[in-house]
């Protein structure tokens, strides 16, 4: 069982920066293999894949925030983080950290929300122009 908690979602204007932290509290092995992932949905869209990274620690960027949003763990793993920098308003959504147990590694592209169980309650991210 996993239980993940997010935090740190705000209002910032255009060009600031957000530090988004998902607690994560599991009942497995901290050697378990899995993949953390930041998700979006901004009202009347659908949720889209952020970032992911797996079990050894190679991360997956969606083409829209590549070179902007940083995804890392702590040594522990027991906090996800989603640094963004050079905010859009256009980044504006409710975001949500998800796990997939039994992933290695987090594959190219976007991560995919349907081959993630475990989910957030997620944490607004407002952007203003």
């Amino acid at each position: 069982q996993v239980q993940l908690e997010e935090s740190g979602g705000g209002s910032v204007q255009s060009g600031g920066s957000l530090r988004l932290s998902c607690a994560v509290s599991r009942d497995t092995s901290p050697n378990a293999k899995y993949c953390m992932g930041w998700f979006r949905q901004a009202p009347g869209n659908k949720r889209e894949g952020v970032t992911a990274i797996g079990s050894i620690g190679r991360a997956t960027y969606a083409d829209s925030v590549k070179g902007r949003f940083t995804i890392s763990q702590d040594d522990a793993k027991t906090t996800l983080y989603l640094q963004m920098n050079s905010l859009k308003p256009e980044d504006t959504a409710m975001y949500f950290c998800a796990a997939r147990w039994g992933c290695l590694d987090a594959g190219t592209g976007p991560p995919v929300p349907s081959l993630f169980e475990y989910w957030g309650q997620g944490t607004q991210v407002t952007v203003s122009s």
